[in-house]
C-alpha cells in the first residue's frame, strides 16, 4: 500500500537528522536566492568597484570605495553589507585589520579581476580580459523575464495553433511578444549595444588564451576564415601572434561587414590586416588552411550551438569543402562548450548553466562529445581532437576531412 504525502513526509523525519534537514533547506535557499547573488555581482560592476579597488592599488576599505564612488552617505552601511556578502561568496577577499575597530581591506580576487575594465589591466599580450560586458547581458532584465516563463513555455507544444508557435519558440519570445532573441538584438539600440560590447568582451578574453597557450593549432596555417568574426578581434589576434598567417579573413553578414568596416576605419585599424567578406555561412564559405567557428560569435548567428544537428551537418559540409583544397593541413577549428568535459564541479555546473541560457534565449543547445562526434561524421569529417581550454567552459575542437 502506497505512503500517503504526509506519512512519507514523517517517515523522512524520522529517518532524517534535524541537522541534515537544516543543511537541506540552506541548499534550497541558496538556490532560490541565486537571483540575488547575480543582483549583487551585477551592483558591483556598475557602480565599477573591481576597477575601483584596482586602481587604488589592489585594495580598499569601504570609506576609500564610497570616497571614490556614485554611492550615496546613507546608504554606506548597505553597501558594506553587499560587499560582506561578495566577500563571502569569492568575488573579493575580505582582510580584517589587527586595528580594533578599524575598517576590513577589500581585495580583488582572480574572479573579480575580469571584472576590472582598465587599460593597464590587459594581459602581457594586450589582449582585454574584462567580461563585464558579457555578465551584464546575461544578468540583464531581459533575460531575466525570459527565464521566469520556463514553466509557461514547458506546457506548449511546438505546433500549438492559432498562430501561437512563433510566440512560444522560447522563453525569450514568450517573453517579448513573440519577438526572437535577433529581433530584440535589431530593434532596441541599448540591448543591442550590450549585446555587442557582451560578445566582443567574450571573444577578446577567449581568443587571447587560445592564442597564449593553445599557438600549436595554427602550425602550418596560412590562411584562416574566422566565420562570423564580427569585428575582426579574433582575426587581429591570430595575425599579429603569428606573422606566418598571411592571411586573415573574417566572414560574416552585410550589415555586420558594413559596421566593423566603418568602426576599423574609425579606430584606426584597417590597416589591410583583416580582410572582411560578406556573405551567408550556409551558402558559401572562402577557402583557407582552418575555417574557425567560435561560440563568441552569436551577433550574427554563426555560432554553432544557436543551431540544430541537421543545421550543423549542412555549415560543417561547406567548412569542409572550403578546406579541401588545402588537405592534409586543412582543418576546422571549434571553440564550444563540450559538456561533461572538465574535471571539476564548479565548471560543469557553468556549462550546464549556459546550456540552459541557450534553451532559454535561443533554439540552440550545448553538447556533449558523443553528439559532436555523430555531427562531424554526418558532416563526412574522419576524425576530431578536443583540448580544454584552462581558465573557461570552452573546448577546443580541431575537425579534420
Amino acid at each position: 500500500m502506497a505512503q500517503s504525502p504526509s506519512m512519507a513526509a514523517l517517515a523522512m523525519s524520522a529517518t532524517t537528522g534535524g541537522t541534515e534537514l537544516t543543511q537541506a533547506e540552506a541548499e534550497l535557499w541558496c538556490h532560490n536566492f541565486g537571483y540575488l547573488k547575480s543582483m549583487a555581482l551585477q551592483c558591483a560592476i556598475k557602480l565599477g568597484i573591481p576597477t575601483a579597488i584596482h586602481r587604488l592599488g589592489g585594495a580598499a576599505s569601504l570609506a576609500e570605495l564610497c570616497s571614490t564612488l556614485p554611492v550615496a552617505a546613507s546608504k554606506r552601511p548597505c553597501l558594506s553589507r553587499i560587499m560582506t556578502f561578495l566577500a563571502a561568496s569569492g568575488i573579493f577577499r575580505e582582510k580584517k585589520k589587527i586595528i580594533p575597530d578599524a575598517e576590513p581591506l577589500y581585495h580583488l580576487t582572480t574572479a573579480s579581476r575580469l571584472l576590472v575594465d582598465d587599460d593597464d589591466s590587459d594581459d602581457a599580450g594586450g589582449r582585454r580580459t574584462c567580461v563585464a560586458q558579457l555578465l551584464t547581458l546575461c544578468s540583464s532584465p531581459s533575460y531575466f523575464a525570459a527565464s521566469q516563463n520556463l514553466a509557461a513555455w514547458l506546457q506548449k507544444e511546438d505546433a500549438d495553433s492559432d498562430g501561437e508557435a512563433a510566440a512560444a519558440a522560447t522563453p525569450f519570445a514568450m517573453a517579448h511578444g513573440g519577438a526572437g532573441f535577433y529581433d530584440a538584438v535589431g530593434r532596441d539600440a541599448a540591448f543591442g549595444a550590450c549585446f555587442d560590447g557582451a560578445m566582443g568582451s567574450d571573444t577578446g578574453f577567449v581568443s587571447g588564451i587560445v592564442v597564449r597557450e593553445h599557438g600549436e593549432v595554427f602550425d602550418g596555417v596560412a590562411t584562416v576564415v574566422d566565420v562570423g568574426g564580427h569585428d575582426g578581434t579574433a582575426a587581429r589576434a591570430i595575425a599579429k601572434a603569428f606573422p606566418h598567417v598571411r592571411c586573415t579573413t573574417v566572414l560574416d553578414l552585410p550589415r555586420v561587414v558594413d559596421a566593423a568596416m566603418a568602426t576599423a576605419t574609425a579606430d584606426g585599424n584597417d590597416d589591410g590586416t583583416v580582410e572582411f567578406v560578406a556573405g551567408d555561412m550556409r551558402e558559401f564559405i572562402p577557402p583557407a588552411d582552418a575555417v574557425l567557428f567560435k561560440d563568441s560569435d552569436t551577433v550574427s548567428k554563426c555560432v554553432l550551438h544557436n543551431w540544430s544537428d541537421e543545421d550543423c551537418v549542412q555549415i560543417l559540409k561547406r567548412a569542409k569543402k572550403a578546406i579541401s583544397a588545402r588537405e592534409p593541413k586543412g582543418k576546422v577549428v571549434i571553440t564550444e562548450v563540450v559538456l561533461a568535459s572538465p574535471s571539476n564541479k564548479q565548471t560543469l555546473e557553468a556549462q550546464l548553466l549556459m546550456d540552459l541560457c541557450m534553451m532559454v534565449v535561443l533554439e540552440g543547445k550545448e553538447r556533449t562529445e558523443e553528439a559532436w562526434h555523430k555531427i562531424f561524421l554526418d558532416a563526412g569529417f574522419t576524425r576530431y581532437k578536443i583540448t580544454p581550454i584552462s581558465g573557461t567552459t570552452r573546448s577546443l575542437i580541431e575537425v579534420f576531412p
